[in-house]
């Protein structure tokens, strides 16, 4: 199926390299500079705050909406995180999963036949950044890569909540809470990632990761989106075709979404085998939320912990 213009070599020059995945499959963690154009970021930073203003509106029955995931503060919920954003009234979050940026990840590491199975944003408020304590996102038998593309909307600093990983863990189960009691933040190994605005970070749902409090910091904001290989989801779980069609009509909206903000420009070509191969009706409103239902299980150390993933 050929949805875009034959693969131009400037989408196919955002790739990944054969070093690149080497390191992925090496470290559970891909640093990409400066990979996201300055115009989309601030498209999605305006989109992210109607996001998070329309969230903190739900504040009051926090909890109630899945849409909205909230940490508890003395003086009540404090919002964090954000789901389904292509329902959330704003585009760029559709135009970013449509941009060759993205999608050549996703192809280079799921192959051809991807599906975009989650997108959030995820963020600490100015002031009072909620912990993401630490975990991995989804345990899985490892038969191919899953992974997420976590789009930095704004800087992240060593000592003020970057993100902390630690490299090589995403090959088995970990044991989470032996990993908080002995170390606490400071595992051996463990790094801290410092990114700018349009620096992408590719960690694989497995790799073991989280980031500390804070309480004297600017507003930092990521965009998540996850990938599987169709194949592995068919044959693992834990959704069923109907919904791995469902959100694959996500994604020549999106290639339509960005070719509409980058008319004349030649976009990502998308070989998806026949037998995936989408069909997109004219209620693109119904298309762009697909409930998840069900979820793989990750390794967390608190009942409370939220998955970045969920």
């Amino acid at each position: 199926m050929s949805l875009t213009a034959p693969r131009a070599a400037a989408s196919e020059s955002l790739a990944l390299t054969a070093e690149q995945i080497e390191q992925f499959d090496r470290d559970g963690y891909l640093i990409l500079r400066n990979r996201i154009p300055a115009d989309l970021v601030a498209r999605l930073r305006a989109a992210s705050e109607r996001w998070i203003a329309d969230g903190q509106e739900t504040a009051s029955d926090a909890g109630s909406d899945p849409d909205y995931n909230f940490a508890s503060r003395p003086d009540g919920p404090l919002l964090f995180r954000v789901n389904y954003l292509h329902a959330k009234r704003e585009r760029a979050s559709l135009e970013l999963l449509g941009s060759p940026e993205v999608l050549e990840i996703a192809r280079s590491l799921a192959g051809p036949d991807f599906v975009p199975t989650y997108e959030s944003l995820v963020f600490k408020a100015e002031g009072d950044g909620a912990a993401i304590e630490w975990h991995q996102d989804a345990v899985h038998p490892r038969t191919r890569r899953i992974f997420n593309v976590d789009v930095y909307l704004d800087a992240s600093r060593k000592g003020a909540g970057a993100l902390r990983v630690a490299p090589g863990s995403q090959r088995g189960p970990v044991e989470i809470c032996q990993l908080r009691d002995e170390y606490g933040w400071d595992a051996p190994g463990v790094v801290q990632v410092e990114m700018e605005p349009g620096d992408l970070l590719v960690h694989d749902v497995m790799v073991v990761h989280g980031s500390e409090p804070t309480h004297d910091n600017p507003l930092r904001r990521t965009i998540y989106f996850e990938f599987r290989a169709a194949e592995q989801i068919e044959a693992e779980g834990p959704w069923d075709a109907e919904w791995i069609e469902r959100r694959l009509r996500l994604v020549p909206l999106a290639l339509r979404e960005w070719q509409r903000t980058h008319p004349g420009e030649t976009g990502f070509h998308w070989d998806v085998a026949e037998r995936y191969a989408p069909a997109v009706s004219d209620e693109v409103d119904e298309e762009l939320k697909v409930i998840h239902g069900v979820h793989n299980a990750g390794s967390y150390c608190s009942a409370g912990s939220v998955p970045l993933s969920a």
